[in-house]
């Protein structure tokens, strides 16, 4: 069957159903996915925190780990890798991290970002009983 055949047979409702959907899933790119935006980095090497910092001020810093010094750059409210000794620099390549959970890793280098969100407006998850 030609797609010119299906379109023909499409009715009213089929095209309003298509566009409904369409729509839908447009708008659902457009929103935020309920995450909250990220208020402190927690820097861990050798799964040790070495660096606490808030994300709202703009600052570089370096974290030692076993291959060498990784620099990090926190800006407009997130973190990035701007430098890292590791051979394939996938850490840097992976952007930007500013939404609570979001984390940047330098697996070689054994360094991990993490964010965390404000705890006191947080939504709960989980209840439990």
């Amino acid at each position: 069957m030609a797609l010119g055949e299906l379109l023909q047979r499409l009715t009213r409702f089929d095209r309003y159903l298509i566009l409904c959907l369409s729509l839908l899933v447009g708008v659902s790119f457009l929103l935020p996915f309920g995450r909250q935006a990220g208020a402190r980095l927690i820097v861990e090497a050798d799964n040790r925190t070495v660096f606490s910092a808030p994300l709202d001020t703009p600052r570089q810093f370096a974290v030692e780990g076993p291959l060498g010094m990784t620099r990090m750059e926190v800006r407009n409210g997130a973190v990035r890798v701007l430098h890292s000794p590791c051979p394939q620099k996938i850490c840097i390549g992976l952007g930007e991290a500013r939404r609570a959970g979001d984390l940047l890793a330098c697996v070689p280098n054994r360094i991990v970002v993490r964010i965390e969100g404000d705890v006191e407006g947080a939504a709960y998850d989980l209840l439990s009983r």
